[in-house]
């Protein structure tokens, strides 16, 4: 009962702690209106809003006034100083520039860092107002953005706003009597607007201090809500817990008032009998009907209650749930009297319905195996940790001749075998399969027949003993001891086909041998091959320049016209050859130079830009021969450390290949950008594309598409597979996409920085 009345003492508390923390500050979350609240930080950040609208439109509204009554003062005292002027003039025309912007300009006039300069006809500064002298004698032109309109058209040109010395200011030109030129006044925007500007910082001060304090108010509206909604959860967070805990458990919690015949159900109570829950409490007369008649009445427990007999209550009973089945419960309960001595029977019910049905279970399934037991063939005997009998199956009567007064439960071991039919003959069983505590023995009875019984411990120390009938297995065993000869005779047959087959493959093992020391030879040949090409190359190049040099020479004419117009076609055709033959030698070169391994890149910050415009003049002229469209889109300018020549000629190698191979009329683009300390560059073309099972042959020396394209444009398939190799070398990587009819593109990625000198060898050695 401490367990009982320590869970209803803890409900109460905690129940009782949460409604009156969480009650007021529920009860205000609920009376504020939801769509007022949220609409109060909406509302505080509009007039924040407007209010900072209407003092920025009053502030520019004021900037322009100023603006505006500045370029009227201007324009006035232009016009004033034009009349003034006239009024000095002399007989001959001449005004004197000093006097005039002494006393020809009204004081209120010069104001705010306003001042007047005179400037002749060439722009030169003649007089200056008294403290701008240092402006006398420098150029107007100099010193003023757009000052030709203002000298040319004088007051026609109006008021300009422009740079005064370099500083934004208002200027306004009038023409001079006499030849005496212009005078220019400039009102500097800085002087102009200091007192608006004053204003500005007022206003922003003035919203920021606003702004701050209409911020708090909304910081302290929203931790109130906040402190309200935590005390809310905290309430519906408690309820929950015990509500989660009492539905989970399967238990009700009760409160019986006898004296008014009330009774309080908690929510899970409702659960557990299918009802629909009420946070009212419910009559007793609602209550007895659901019991189960034969488990007891209501009635009588209440008068037990009334009497002073019962003082707590434990016991099982039935009540109807909603579907009209009953349930199963386990009430405890203890009786309780309050301050004013009324009675109360609180407690809580268990669902046991599970626990009855487990122990029909039970009794079903005790019954069926002892039912299985009894039907399965071979003789059954269970035994406890004491040795004595638990149960048995009538075949071990038949087997031992025991009758029902010996096997009752509970017969000790020793008495159940003095009283059994003793073997003819016995033997002992042995095998390392066997776990611990597993024995087994053959033994012949009397009929004749052969029992195998097995022994094994059980968990709680007893033992299990099971006798099978083997005598069909014992004639068995003599039949497979026969087979077992006649096995032996053929694995000897096998031994002798084994020896022939180990002969075999020691021939094999020589064939490998042999095969490997022809690779060898083979990769020797290669090598020697690649030595080859590299070293004759060179030899081939010498008189391949003397043919391409005279072959020019005849072309130009240098010794004078050839006489023979076909003679000028056969030295084109050995001009075009030469150099292709020249470019092709050089191909294999730089091919056998990385097979070789000889090639060694010199890294140097490169600009990749400036790389990617000297490749595309190149391919220019064959591209324009055949009305090609390239364009390049190079994101900034890419710097980048490699091989300045070995970096050109990947670009020109891939640009040459997506001209050649793009018909008249297509596209080329290029695309340069930098991703993750890599530079990518894309070639994609719109040229005839390449067949998806031929791209995992490209890029390999000497090969190439063959198609009908491709047969007309001469080639030894070499600029792809330098292009790629000395992309490894730089540490990058060379991907190709290609669709029949539709285009290529080649991606190029290759690291911005240099790589170590270790990492380098080790590209070159995988290159070659």
């Amino acid at each position: 009962m401490s367990r009982i009345e320590a869970l209803l003492k803890a409900r109460s508390e905690i129940s009782g702690y949460a409604k009156i923390v969480a009650a007021p500050a529920y009860q205000k979350l609920l009376q504020a209106e939801p769509a007022l609240r949220r609409a109060i930080p909406i509302l505080i950040v509009i007039f924040l809003s407007m209010l900072a609208l209407a003092r920025c439109i009053s502030l520019v509204e004021s900037r322009q006034a100023i603006e505006e009554q500045a370029a009227r003062e201007l324009k006035i005292a232009a016009a004033l100083l034009r009349a003034e002027s006239a009024a000095m003039a002399g007989s001959d025309g001449s005004v004197d520039a000093g006097a005039l912007l002494t006393s020809g300009v009204p004081a209120d006039l010069v104001k705010d860092g306003r001042f007047a300069i005179i400037a002749d006809g060439n722009g030169i500064i003649t007089a200056a107002m008294a403290g701008y002298e240092n402006y006398v004698g420098r150029d107007l032109n100099d010193m003023l953005s757009g000052a030709q309109p203002l000298i040319t058209f004088g007051e026609r040109a109006g008021i300009q706003s422009t740079d005064f010395a370099d500083e934004p200011a208002f200027v306004a030109a009038a023409a001079l009597a006499g030849e005496i030129g212009s005078v220019v006044f400039v009102q500097t925007e800085v002087d102009l607007l200091t007192t608006w500007r004053q204003q500005v910082s007022l206003n922003v001060s003035f919203f920021a201090l606003t702004s701050g304090i209409m911020l708090v108010i909304l910081y302290a509206y929203f931790r109130q809500s906040m402190r309200a909604r935590d005390a809310d959860a905290l309430y519906l967070e408690t309820h929950q817990r015990v509500d989660t805990a009492l539905s989970r458990g399967h238990c009700g919690l009760w409160d019986w008032d006898l004296a008014r015949g009330r009774i309080y159900w908690s929510r899970s109570m409702y659960e557990i009998l299918g009802m629909e829950p009420k946070d009212s409490v419910i009559s007793f007369g609602d209550v007895a009907p659901l019991m189960h008649p034969d488990d007891g009445s209501l009635f009588e427990v209440a008068r037990c209650i009334a009497s002073g007999k019962i003082r707590n209550l434990d016991r099982s009973f039935r009540m109807r749930r909603s579907d009209g089945s009953y349930v199963w419960l386990r009430g405890r309960a203890e009786v309780v009297r309050s301050a004013g001595n009324e009675i109360h029977l609180i407690g809580v019910a268990i669902d046991i319905s599970e626990q009855q049905a487990l122990a029909r279970r039970s009794e079903e399934a005790n019954t069926r195996l002892q039912n299985a037991v009894e039907n399965i063939s071979e003789s059954f005997v269970l035994w406890d940790a004491n040795n004595r009998l638990v149960l048995c199956n009538s075949k071990y009567q038949e087997v031992f001749g025991l009758s029902d007064a010996d096997i009752a439960p509970g017969t000790p071991f020793a008495d159940v075998m003095s009283r059994a039919r003793k073997p003819i003959e016995g033997r002992a069983i042995t095998s390392p399969a066997f776990v611990a505590g597993e024995r087994a023995a053959e033994a012949l009875i009397a009929d004749g027949r052969w029992l195998l019984i097995s022994e094994r411990r059980t968990s709680d120390g007893g033992f299990v003993s099971i006798g099978t009938d083997v005598t069909q297995l014992k004639v068995h065993q003599e039949r497979l001891a026969d087979s077992e000869r006649r096995l032996m005779a053929v694995i000897n047959d096998l031994s002798i086909s084994r020896r022939d087959i180990e002969a075999k493959a020691r021939q094999l093992t020589e064939l490998n041998a042999s095969y490997a020391a022809e690779k060898e030879r083979a990769e020797s040949a290669n090598q020697a091959k690649t030595t080859f090409l590299a070293n004759m190359s060179h030899e081939l190049r010498t008189p391949l320049n003397a043919i391409i040099g005279f072959s020019e020479i005849m072309l130009e004419g240098s010794f004078g016209p050839m006489g023979c117009q076909k003679y000028v076609e056969y030295a084109s055709d050995i001009h075009h050859s030469g150099h292709y033959l020249l470019r092709l030698i050089n191909d294999i070169l730089d091919m056998s130079k990385i097979e070789a391994g000889r090639l060694v890149l010199s890294p140097e910050p490169i600009d990749l830009a400036e790389t990617i415009g000297e490749a595309f003049k190149f391919v220019e002229l064959q591209a324009g021969q055949k009305s090609l469209s390239l364009s390049a889109d190079v994101s900034g300018p890419l710097a980048m450390d490699g091989d300045r020549r070995a970096t050109k000629q990947i670009l020109l190698n891939l640009l040459a290949n997506a001209v050649k191979f793009t018909d008249p009329g297509g596209a080329v683009r290029l695309r340069a950008r930098t991703v993750d300390g890599h530079a990518v560059i894309s070639i994609a073309d719109s040229g005839i594309g390449i067949p998806r099972q031929a791209l995992k042959s490209l890029g390999r020396p000497f090969e190439q598409v063959e198609n009908e394209l491709t047969r007309t444009n001469k080639g030894t398939g070499l600029g792809l597979a330098i292009a790629r190799s000395l992309v490894e070398l730089h540490g990058g990587r060379m991907r190709i996409a290609s669709s029949v009819g539709v285009g290529t593109v080649v991606t190029l990625r290759l690291p911005l920085h240099a790589l170590t000198d270790a990492a380098a060898a080790g590209l070159i050695r995988q290159a070659a």
